[in-house]
């Protein structure tokens, strides 16, 4: 025993000498001083760069501010911005990790007054919201207040990959057009700030005054937390609550999204959030202290990724009240990568009960609306869930071929419980709303499809937004459908298969698609036979949205052409199928 003992010693002496040999050195290091006398200091950002950390020193008594970014080797892709305003006169320290003082990306920091870039860059959506500039995911923090419907994101203002997570803000009166606020909240030391909600305190029950608008987020440092701030100015400031976190980790990786509500019936908020793969109720009276309820999940749905971003609601069907749990998951939707799946069952104030239904049900079965959740507070006599996604998916979100901001959000949408004609499911249709960004209407004759019909100029002066509406009536056609097409011959199809009762979306040849493996890839969903389909797509240069009979079915597909298509193009492999009420709109 004691020989095997004196050998192990000596064996682990010789391993660690080795080790001590082959070292690697430290990292390098550069430190940078500033004199600040403008209003930025622009960072040169090279996507293709390995990401650095960089600390930045305010005054030597403030604290210091980490951000992760690629700042540039060899040419700048594009720059972001460092707001410095308020330390004119003064002088800031940056270090930087694995960078040498004289690299190119240290030596081209410059100072500015101004900060410009090309926001009408070739696939920024024109009526869908995209980010200022940067990188955009998850929505967060939807609410109502006085007018005003608040959206925050998932925000990385330092790059246009996934880092950095702030909570962007901006606010709309209609759901179409959007005005950029300053970023509302920013990492500090309990990490990065992931997603979350935001709720209006009606009767106070916080302590931070009558109606103020308090947030709920994941505070995602060593450990994923929940966290709370608060708004007494209508969302423009917040305070971080001194007491966070208010829900601490309780041991386990993936515990975030917290999505609070106020349940009457029970006379607390409610809380739903992701805990692993299942979704995991809290109770509280005032916003700070959380009771554990109840947990659902376990042997239900889709468990193919991580469970994200849960929204427990209320909807109303023949005239009964039933709850819709939202659940988003990645990988493991039902195309590929990420999507967001849903329940429909019963909620007593603290257990949720899903009804026996063919899970797994998809709000969307294009590849690209994700994370989506419904805005609070909003007004009675209003009465809707309003619904909105990320438009991207994880397996490409990174690369996609944008250049100074990534991704954009999918149009609001109604949520509400359907029946398709084999079982209930949760219909997602456009908000009344986005019928006011239509302007010039074409209508197009009725047509009867053997082998195609083409109509070869859908607008005049197509900037690649519009709207078109139609029914379709199968008639005797066994696969049939249309595509919009380019002259560089890109064409993003839409096939109805009534021989195997699948819709699908084809965009293997809809422009740029070699920037990640897994772009190509086409999208399919079930689709119950009937006599007609009232079709409604919403295209908005790089984004084509989908719906089938008001929402039954809904496909979302973002794709990058080299040129508008501005071409539709009916085709049937054999009988003939009809289409009837053809209207093409200009979008505003």
């Amino acid at each position: 025993m004691k020989t095997t003992t004196n050998l192990l010693i000596l064996f682990l002496s010789l391993l660690m000498s080795a080790c001590s040999q082959n070292k690697t050195p430290d990292a390098q290091k550069a430190s940078a001083v500033f004199s600040i006398n403008s209003n930025y200091l622009l960072l040169p950002i090279e996507d293709n760069a390995p990401e650095i950390r960089m600390q930045v020193k305010y005054n030597d008594e403030q604290p210091v501010e980490v951000i992760n970014l690629r700042l540039a080797h060899v040419k700048a892709d594009y720059w972001v911005k460092l707001d410095v305003a308020n330390y004119k006169g003064s002088k800031i320290t940056i270090d930087f990790e694995n960078t040498e003082k004289n690299s190119w990306g240290v030596k081209n920091i410059k100072q500015s007054d101004k900060f410009e870039f090309d926001y009408n860059e070739t696939y920024r959506p024109q009526f869908h919201f995209s980010p200022e500039y940067g990188w955009m995911n998850d929505p967060n923090g939807m609410v109502y207040l006085d007018g005003e419907y608040h959206l925050f994101y998932q925000y990385n203002p330092y790059g246009t990959k996934w880092q950095n997570m702030h909570w962007g803000h901006a606010v709309s009166t209609d759901l179409n057009s959007w005005t950029y606020l300053p970023t509302a909240i920013a990492p500090d030391s309990l990490g990065a700030i992931f997603s979350g909600s935001a709720v209006i305190d009606v009767n106070n029950t916080a302590g931070f005054g009558k109606n103020a608008m308090v947030a709920i987020y994941t505070s995602a440092g060593r450990v994923q937390s929940q966290s709370i701030a608060y708004s007494t100015d209508k969302g423009r400031t917040f305070t971080k609550y001194e007491g966070n976190p208010v829900i601490p980790n309780p041991g386990i990786p993936d515990f975030r999204d917290p999505k609070v509500f106020w349940h009457n019936e029970s006379n607390q908020w409610i809380m739903s959030l992701a805990t692993k793969q299942t979704i995991t109720f809290y109770g509280s009276a005032n916003l700070k202290s959380w009771t554990r309820l109840s947990e659902f999940g376990d042997g239900i749905g889709s468990h193919g990724g991580v469970w994200e971003c849960p929204d427990l609601i209320p909807l109303t069907y023949n005239g009964k009240t039933k709850w819709v749990l939202i659940v988003s998951i990645n990988p493991g939707g039902p195309n590929g990568g990420s999507a967001t799946q849903y329940f429909i069952g019963d909620f007593d104030g603290k257990t949720f009960r899903a009804d026996a239904l063919p899970y797994p049900l998809w709000m969307d079965y294009g590849r690209d609306n994700y994370a989506g959740v419904t805005w609070s507070n909003i007004p009675e006599n209003d009465g809707r869930k309003i619904f909105m996604g990320w438009m991207s998916n994880w397996d490409y979100a990174n690369n996609v071929p944008t250049k100074n901001c990534r991704s954009a959000m999918t149009v609001a949408r109604e949520l509400k419980i359907a029946n398709n004609g084999k079982h209930l499911v949760v219909s997602n249709y456009p908000v009344s709303e986005t019928k006011t960004l239509r302007a010039l209407e074409s209508a197009i004759k009725d047509v009867v499809v053997e082998k195609e019909v083409v109509i070869s100029n859908l607008l005049d002066k197509n900037k690649g937004t519009y709207e078109i509406e139609m029914t379709l009536k199968p008639q005797n056609a066994g696969i049939f459908g249309f595509m919009l097409q380019n002259s560089k011959n890109e064409e993003l199809e839409f096939r109805f298969d009534m021989t195997t009762g699948f819709f699908s979306i084809h965009r293997h040849k809809s422009g740029l698609v070699d920037f990640e493996g897994r772009f190509a890839a086409g999208m399919n969903a079930p689709l119950v036979k009937k006599d007609a389909y009232k079709v409604r797509l919403l295209v908005d240069k790089a984004s084509a949205e989908i719906f089938i009979n008001e929402g039954e079915l809904a496909l979302t597909t973002i794709f990058f052409p080299t040129e508008v298509m501005n071409k539709l193009k009916f085709y049937t492999n054999e009988g003939k199928f009809s289409a009837e009420h053809i209207k093409i709109y200009q979008i505003k």
